[in-house]
């Protein structure tokens, strides 16, 4: 099999932009085990403005059949590139708590997990990045883009076979190659796949929502269609840890109030 392609079995649950936030995904791995769903799979950002770095990663690294590369986790690895000063503040401090790990054998497991990830998988034909097709780490596909973008939109779409997986706006949603773009609520938050269309489908933010919904987002993929949930989870604890951090803005924990 060509590297960067995988076999997998649906239904397969996809995550993204976890953040670190422990209290979602803990939230979202509960419910995906109340699923039966057996297969996980992580879109990328991993950590990033978040207060639980070590955990969130260590909970991918057991659960999840493989996480793509973000360009949070690339931050923590490298370095921010086009950050704003409380994103690259908060960047510096989750790569400090992972070289500051006492143990040894965990240390090494969290950097070699971060080096390890690809920016683009692909399984069944579905092309999964972090961003988009063209800058699999960084470009956006804003909801937007479908009136003011059409000439992107259609260059993405080029790059597309059938469907493509991303995560990095923290909205959940679906694009076609009209192009436009449906919110799960307009599809009573299952979607059927057509032959005859090219699918975009963005299953949302495990840890920081920004579609004004305060609720962990994740989604579950069938031969067929996608499902997209939201899940209540103990926000106000991932916001007092978040406060306890000097070097994280508490901006990052009052946004999640707002989904913003």
């Amino acid at each position: 099999m060509p590297p960067g392609v995988l076999a997998i079995s649906y239904p397969i649950a996809i995550i993204s932009d976890i953040h670190a936030n422990l209290e979602a995904l803990r939230a979202v791995l509960d419910d995906i085990d109340r699923r039966k769903v057996e297969h996980i799979i992580c879109l990328g950002d991993n950590v990033g403005y978040g207060p639980n770095p070590r955990e969130c990663l260590d909970l991918v690294i057991e659960r999840c059949d493989w996480s793509l590369m973000g360009n949070h986790d690339f931050a923590a690895l490298y370095e921010p590139t086009n950050f704003n000063a409380g994103a690259e503040s908060a960047a510096f401090w989750t790569r400090r708590q992972l070289e500051v790990e006492p143990d040894a054998e965990a240390r090494a497991r969290r950097w070699a997990f971060l080096g390890e990830l690809r920016v683009r998988q692909t399984f069944d034909g579905i092309l999964c990045v972090h961003g988009s097709p063209r800058r699999p780490i960084n470009e956006y596909i804003f909801v937007d883009d479908v009136a003011t973008a059409p000439t992107k939109m259609a260059q993405i779409f080029e790059r597309i076979d059938h469907c493509c997986l991303v995560g990095h706006t923290h909205v959940q949603g679906l694009f076609t190659d009209e192009p436009d773009f449906y919110s799960p609520d307009e599809f009573e938050f299952t979607y059927k796949f057509n032959d005859w269309e090219k699918v975009i489908v963005n299953a949302g933010s495990v840890g920081q929502p920004r579609d004004r919904d305060p609720r962990a987002a994740y989604g579950i993929l069938y031969e067929d269609r996608v499902e997209f949930i939201r899940l209540e989870y103990d926000i106000a604890t991932t916001i007092r840890k978040i406060e306890a951090i000097p070097e994280v803005n508490d901006f990052f924990g009052q946004r999640l109030l707002e989904g913003r």
